[in-house]
């Protein structure tokens, strides 16, 4: 009998403890650490709120209420169960304005430009995960775009901020304008939707630069950072750059919602005494110029929602629901999504074998997770309005108001009918929960529970038998 040899000292062997000793995050697929980093912040988040040193004196808040206001932050909605201006100090304030800004950029984003700061490698896998953050479909230049992305954001909120201080710092002092011009334009950018003032922005409802300065960084922050990436290319060097079809896509939708958004407002409360009726005809267009603007999940508004007509809250739901582009600080199940399941219906009814854009066909797989994630959003909506419904206990609050706070907090707006004040724990709770599947995407939470796809060597052959409609 031949013994074992003895393993060659020149080449060390590694041990089974070893082996299983990698880390948990290395072991996290992109999506399942996106869900991982936006929770963690919540709960961080949640914690800095209620420190003493967070809240004015005589304030205190639960544990839900804070969980609330921190994923309102994170997820970047604007819901409020309490007033951020009375409830907070200064130093709460802050956290709630860190808070919005990582929920917008992403925690993953940030932590990609801090490891380029401080001179460290980022690995094929780090690379991965910000990738999939940003909706960047190439992983050669990703570095390079977190750090665009980064930088230019800033600029555009610190840009925003000398504007605003324009209209803030004559109504609040020097040193508190400069602070609420930040606050406010940070929030607008990355379509927050929370401000300092109780009431919101309804005192700014004839105000000129309110209506032109928060209405165009709430475009810019809903535009998409890789659509803004590829027009400033294409304006700065036409014949090398071209507009991509996501790019041209975004823009038409954008640009054609914002117009619908604003026409319909118009419209439809010219005469209501509660909201446009007693402003003169220049007063009414800056106020529906801006109620077309604020459903493309930024939140902020000007007039109250609780006074508006049947037609224009369900209109603004409609709005909300469809949201802002791809891979921008908006929410909702995104412009290009409502187009391509659009399209694509429009095509079957017509017998149409393929969906084209821009001289180009759409992919089945495109076509495939653009309804599914219509498909899960419309069921996670329908869940969550029904458990409202079920845990409601105020007879005050009616049907269409928490439906109207159940797409707000789902597509992340921040909206509200004056309702979120009057919901109790248990349904905080079930807002908690869309605001933050909202955010992340339920498809990228769908995946990151899942299990990764095993590929199988059989293929069923296929059945056309099946009856559809």
């Amino acid at each position: 009998m031949t013994r074992p040899s003895a393993p060659d000292p020149r080449f060390p062997q590694p041990s089974a403890s070893g082996l299983r000793r990698r880390p948990l995050l290395s072991r996290l697929r992109p999506p399942q650490l996106i869900a991982l980093t936006f929770a963690l912040t919540i709960v961080v988040g949640a914690g800095l709120l209620m420190l003493p040193v967070s809240l004015e004196p005589g304030q205190s808040i639960s544990v839900i209420q804070a969980l609330f206001m921190a994923t309102s932050a994170v997820c970047v909605t604007g819901l409020a169960v309490v007033d951020p201006g009375t409830t907070f100090t200064t130093f709460g304030e802050v956290v709630m304005l860190l808070l919005i800004q990582i929920g917008g950029l992403g925690l993953i984003t940030l932590g990609t430009l801090f490891a380029i700061a401080l001179r460290r490698r980022v690995g094929i896998s780090d690379r991965i995960q910000a990738a999939q953050q940003v909706n960047s479909l190439e992983l050669g230049g990703v570095v390079r775009l977190v750090r665009t992305i980064v930088l230019s954001s800033v600029l555009v909120e610190l840009a925003g901020t000398m504007l605003l201080a324009a209209v803030f710092v004559p109504a609040e002092g020097l040193g508190r304008g400069l602070y609420f011009s930040l606050f406010h334009a940070v929030s607008a950018f990355n379509n927050a939707g929370f401000s300092l003032y109780a009431t919101g922005l309804t005192g700014f409802v004839t105000n000129p630069l309110i209506n032109v300065i928060i209405p165009l960084l709430i475009v810019l922050g809903g535009m998409g950072f890789l659509v803004q990436l590829n027009v400033l290319a294409y304006l700065r060097d036409r014949r090398r750059n071209r507009l991509n079809a996501n790019s041209k896509l975004s823009l038409v939708m954008m640009g054609a919602l914002l117009l619908i958004g604003t026409v319909g407002f118009a419209l439809l409360e010219w005469n209501n005494p509660a909201t446009l009726g007693t402003l003169s005809p220049g007063g009414k267009l800056m106020a529906a110029w801006f109620q077309g603007v604020t459903p493309r999940t930024a939140g902020f508004n000007t007039l109250d929602y609780s006074t508006m007509g049947f037609v224009t809250i369900f209109m603004t739901i409609l709005l909300m629901f469809i949201g802002a582009n791809p891979g921008s600080t908006g929410g909702g199940i995104k412009t290009t999504t409502f187009y391509v399941m659009m399209a694509s219906a429009w095509n079957m009814v017509r017998g149409r074998s393929d969906t084209t854009l821009f001289r180009r066909r759409i992919g089945t797989t495109t076509i495939l997770r653009a309804m599914t994630v219509g498909l899960l959003s419309l069921g996670l909506v329908n869940l969550g309005f029904l458990l409202l419904l079920l845990l409601n206990t105020n007879k005050d609050v009616l049907f269409m108001q928490l439906f109207f706070e159940t797409i707000s907090a789902f597509a992340t707006v921040g909206l509200s009918m004056n309702t979120t004040p009057l919901l109790n724990a248990n349904q905080e709770v079930v807002l908690i929960f869309l605001m933050f599947l909202g955010r992340i995407g339920p498809l990228t939470f769908a995946i990151a529970f899942s299990r990764p796809d095993s590929r199988t060597l059989v293929r069923y052959p296929a059945e056309n038998d099946i009856l559809i409609g």
